[in-house]
């Protein structure tokens, strides 16, 4: 499992830097660089008036993986000990993207 930090406070799942589903999914199949991916797992925390009573925020977790040409992708599968997620005040998916993200 692979170690998580988000930084985009505005996803519904999103706790303290942390996704609160246990499995994510990075887009992204003809990435070559980061700007090309994207956390196909977002969903818009509008307005923010979600607040996470219910789930816990996952320090690791599944992460499936789109983007073939990265480094980390094993048969679809992200085999990174650490990930980072970014892309804070994004409205959609597109507006994010893996930071960890490597070409091979």
């Amino acid at each position: 499992m692979t170690r998580l930090d988000c930084s985009v406070k505005n996803c519904l799942h999103n706790s303290d830097n942390c996704c609160c589903k246990q499995t994510i999914i990075v887009d992204g199949n003809q990435a070559k660089d980061v700007h090309e991916t994207c956390c196909g797992s977002f969903d818009e925390n509008k307005d923010g008036s979600f607040v996470n009573v219910f789930k816990t925020p996952e320090t690791r977790l599944e992460v499936d993986c789109e983007a073939v040409k990265c480094v980390y992708n094993d048969n679809r599968h992200c085999t990174a000990d650490h990930i980072m997620v970014t892309g804070d005040g994004a409205s959609q998916a597109e507006h994010t993207e893996c930071a960890s993200f490597r070409a091979s």
